[in-house]
């Protein structure tokens, strides 16, 4: 339960602050725990970045498999479009962490494979929403691409994302 309660704080410093700027220390304050404990769960910077994006992609997915039973596969991927603009504004204000930690770590695995993870299983949910997985891919590039955009459009992007998805999932 530590572990987890740890990596839920994690998650809230690196999304506020990036990966660059908190440092250890920064990171062993926000999570009220000994240096030494930080360091039992998680060795390393890069494994409290790695656990910080396990935790964040559970979240997420939790986040947007709230119950779309009743509606059509258009409406459920709408409402998944709703649910990620409102993810965006409640706990990505920087943009998708997970891009942003590829960024700041480009050339590590375990970072580079938690996010490979959660971009596939993101892929996999929506071409399963839309009853449609020849479609996934390119539903997951809209997705990726509004997270993308989102800190500088705003909820604009959001708009003509939706229009997209209904031009295609309605021809």
């Amino acid at each position: 339960m530590l572990k987890q309660q740890i990596a839920a704080s994690l998650e809230d410093v690196f999304s506020q602050f990036g990966f660059a700027e908190p440092s250890v220390s920064q990171l062993q304050k926000a999570c009220d725990v000994s240096l030494r404990t930080l360091y039992k769960h998680f060795p390393s910077k890069e494994e409290m970045i790695v656990a910080a994006l396990d935790y964040r992609h559970q979240r997420y997915l939790s986040f947007l498999e709230q119950d779309t039973t009743s509606l059509s596969a258009t409406e459920s991927v709408l409402c998944i479009f709703d649910r990620l603009q409102q993810w965006m504004e409640q706990y990505a204000p920087n943009g998708c962490m997970s891009m942003n930690a590829i960024a700041a770590f480009p050339e590590n695995e375990a970072i580079k494979d938690a996010v490979d993870k959660h971009k596939q299983q993101v892929k996999h949910y929506l071409g399963n929403v839309c009853q449609r997985p020849d479609l996934a891919t390119q539903l997951f590039i809209l997705h990726e691409g509004v997270s993308s955009v989102w800190p500088l459009l705003g909820a604009d992007a959001f708009i003509s994302t939706k229009i997209t998805i209904t031009t295609l999932l309605e021809h």
